[in-house]
C-alpha cells in the first residue's frame, strides 16, 4: 500500500499515516526501512495489519518522488558554467 505521513512524534519515535476517511495507521520507528523518521507530506509504502488497537503499518519505505515543478517534468534546461569576467 501507499499513502502519505499525517504525523511524527520525534519524541515517541512513531506516528500516523493517512488512511482516507477511515482510521489512521500507526507506524512505529521499529517498522521503518532504512530511515529513522519520517516527516509529514511524505509518501511511503507500507504493508498494514490489523492489530487489538487498529491498523498498523510494517516494512514501511520512503518512495522516491520526482519533485516535479514546471512544465517540463522536473528536467530543468542548466546552463554549463563558465568562467568569466564581471565588470
Amino acid at each position: 500500500m501507499q499513502t502519505v505521513v499525517k504525523k511524527w512524534f520525534r519524541d515517541k519515535d512513531s506516528g500516523f499515516l493517512d488512511n482516507g476517511d477511515g482510521p489512521d495507521i500507526m507506524v512505529r520507528k521499529a517498522d521503518l526501512v532504512k530511515c529513522q523518521f519520517l516527516k509529514v507530506g511524505v509518501t511511503v509504502e507500507f504493508e498494514c495489519h490489523p492489530d487489538k488497537r487498529g491498523l498498523i503499518a510494517k516494512k514501511v519505505k520512503i518512495m522516491h518522488q520526482n519533485k516535479s515543478s514546471g512544465p517540463h517534468g522536473g528536467k530543468r534546461n542548466i546552463k554549463p558554467f563558465r568562467p568569466g569576467v564581471m565588470t
